[in-house]
């Protein structure tokens, strides 16, 4: 099995910052995709960053604010977040794909979510 577990959601005013982060743990042996998403009051959950090797894509309304990062090694991804606005605010969750290697050393593959970390921008 693997887990996430994100961190670095609070209360910010608008036009700051805030960095976000989500560790994967487990057996895990590869780890293909990794991204970030987003559910505000009332509405559904949106894409807001995501990063698969090398490449990156953005939702269009955090382009030029917020810059997704990965740090292999470590298993983490990270979400910096600038010019924060008062629509920024949601549960942001963190997903990552790839495979780990079962207890009978047998290769799975996961598709996992974290429990979700609240951003909240307001003055």
């Amino acid at each position: 099995q693997v887990q996430l577990v994100e961190s670095g959601g609070g209360l910010v005013q608008p036009g700051g910052s805030l960095r976000l982060s989500c560790t994967a743990s487990g057996s895990i042996l590869t780890i293909s995709f990794m991204g970030w998403y987003r559910q505000a009051p009332g509405k559904q959950r949106e894409l807001v960053a995501t990063i698969t090797g090398g490449s990156t894509n953005y939702a269009d309304s955090v382009k030029g604010r917020f810059t997704i990062s990965r740090d292999n090694a470590k298993n983490t991804v990270y979400l910096q977040m600038n010019s924060l606005k008062p629509e920024d605010t949601a549960v942001y969750y963190c997903k990552a794909d790839g495979a780990y290697k079962n207890y009978d050393l047998s290769i799975n593959y996961f598709s996992s979510w974290g429990q979700g970390t609240q951003v909240n921008v307001s003055s």
